[in-house]
């Protein structure tokens, strides 16, 4: 690693006292996502040879915790009360409504209170929807979460971003976003020179901000680049609830019903009707997994009219019946 090169870095207020940041790890936490924001502000500090951060590990009974790898972490302090000055940020990840409970829920609305910046990275965006702080803002959550978390909190207005800062709220999508909002915030704090120092020794060489969107273009993910197919399935993907008949997607393509199958055919070995199932039946698996919304409305939400029907789909594409898969507690889908 190069040597350290210190930066003359801004000061943003009439004192240089270290922002503190506050990282609240909830049982199978996402270890990407907490591990990148915390050496943000640790490679902050090395690279302008200040103490510009300080952070401190809290969880709600001050026990350890263990990541969703395994790998338990030593806690500083259990749930406290904190300054005004202080950033808070929530780390989630597997089975969050499961972490979310709630004294943790009431700290948070307590904490809030007093003006704090709140952040929730990977899952967490669900905690601080919960305790009622992402009312009317813009947030972000994995994609994976997206679809049960937008039915649940209508009030939120939820968006596929990487990352979104809306006001003193700071919310995540997972991953590597977590660098992303980081490198933000350094940047607001101590200036785009330092955030970007920041950003090489990461070896990060291309800084997302909030217009960039989480998951890969549609050509990207099915290996194929055929513009009037990714058109197809992106909107496909944006009418789960209420489904579009073949012939209305070839014409809107300015194609006929039967070259669009041919196009199916050729690139993804099935029909538009077989690929247009298999992604409502996958959002119906998200909801049943990750909500508590009954069988008949994860029917009604991704476009089959009957439960009956419903089911028998379900059956030929995951070998259970949605009320079996419902009641097996597999454990809910989340990085």
């Amino acid at each position: 690693m190069s040597s350290v090169q210190n930066f003359t870095v801004p000061l943003d207020g009439p004192t240089t006292k270290p922002r503190k940041f506050i990282f609240v790890l909830l049982n199978n936490f996402s270890l990407l996502s907490f591990a990148s924001a915390l050496e943000c502000l640790r490679i902050a500090n090395r690279m302008s040879g200040r103490t510009l951060y300080t952070w401190e590990l809290q969880s709600e009974t001050g026990e350890m915790v263990s990541c969703s790898g395994g790998t338990a972490f030593a806690i500083d302090a259990p749930l406290g009360e904190l300054s005004r000055d202080d950033t808070v940020l929530v780390c989630a990840g597997i089975a969050v409504q499961d972490e979310t409970t709630k004294k943790l829920l009431n700290w948070l609305r307590r904490e809030a209170r007093k003006g704090l910046a709140i952040g929730g990275l990977c899952t967490a965006a669900h905690v601080l929807a919960r305790a009622g702080l992402l009312d009317g803002k813009r947030a972000t959550i994995h994609w994976e979460n997206h679809d049960s978390f937008a039915e649940e909190f209508e009030e939120v207005l939820l968006t596929k971003s990487v990352f979104v800062a809306d006001g003193n709220r700071l919310t995540t999508a997972g991953g590597t976003s977590s660098i992303d909002l980081m490198l933000k915030l350094v940047a607001d704090h101590h200036g785009e020179e330092l955030a970007n120092a920041v950003a090489d020794q990461l070896i990060y060489s291309s800084i997302r901000t909030d217009q960039d969107t989480q998951r890969l273009s549609v050509p990207t993910r099915i290996g194929v680049r055929h513009p009037k197919l990714s058109q197809v399935i992106q909107m496909m993907e944006a009418n789960i609830e209420e489904p579009i008949s073949p012939a209305t997607l070839a014409r809107d393509v300015l194609m006929s019903t039967r070259q669009l199958e041919r196009l199916f055919r050729r690139y993804l070995n099935r029909s538009p009707k077989r690929y247009y199932m298999e992604l409502r039946l996958q959002k119906a698996r998200n909801l049943l997994m990750q909500t508590d919304m009954s069988v008949i409305n994860v029917a009604l939400s991704c476009g089959f009219a009957s439960p009956s029907h419903f089911s028998k789909c379900y059956r030929a594409q995951y070998q259970t019946t949605p009320y079996r898969e419902r009641g097996s507690q597999a454990g809910r889908l989340s990085i």
